[in-house]
């Protein structure tokens, strides 16, 4: 089965923003940061607690990133959001306004003809997102 994961970069802070994600949806996160790494792997440049590889694992999806010291300084994502359905309206509403502290509301979160909720917004961390309840309008 072919699966797409999107794999974020940060600019230093990758460890911050996903022990928030890990925070907002669960799951289980593993860092390597380039002290981890074989000597012969790591980053030149890097410092030691930059993290090479995130993984939050959360049921059978996962949610990747890095650091990325190259880039100084370092840019926004563009033409790209991350987007999270989730299966309840109070979970979609939840996930939201945590991502939402700190970042800047894009579209509030709200009905839209595909879903009962629905909202945009870029996180303190600069990811942008999509969060939808992915229930039925008539159950939702």
């Amino acid at each position: 089965m072919t699966q797409f994961q999107p794999y974020l970069f940060f600019g230093g802070n990758a460890r911050e923003a996903f022990t928030r994600y890990q925070e907002v949806f669960g799951g289980e996160l593993d860092l390597v940061t380039n002290l981890d790494m074989p000597a012969e792997e790591r980053m030149e440049g890097a410092d030691d607690d930059a993290v090479m590889h995130a993984n939050l694992a959360v049921g059978d999806t996962a949610l990747m990133g890095s650091d990325d010291p190259t880039s100084d300084p370092f840019p926004p994502p563009q033409s790209m959001r991350v987007h999270v359905g989730l299966p309840s309206m109070e979970e979609a509403s939840k996930a939201f306004d945590a991502l939402a502290e700190g970042g800047e509301v894009q579209m509030p979160f709200g009905p839209v003809s595909w879903s009962p909720g629905f909202g945009m917004l870029v996180d303190r961390f600069g990811t942008p997102w999509m969060i939808s309840a992915d229930v039925s309008v008539e159950g939702g």
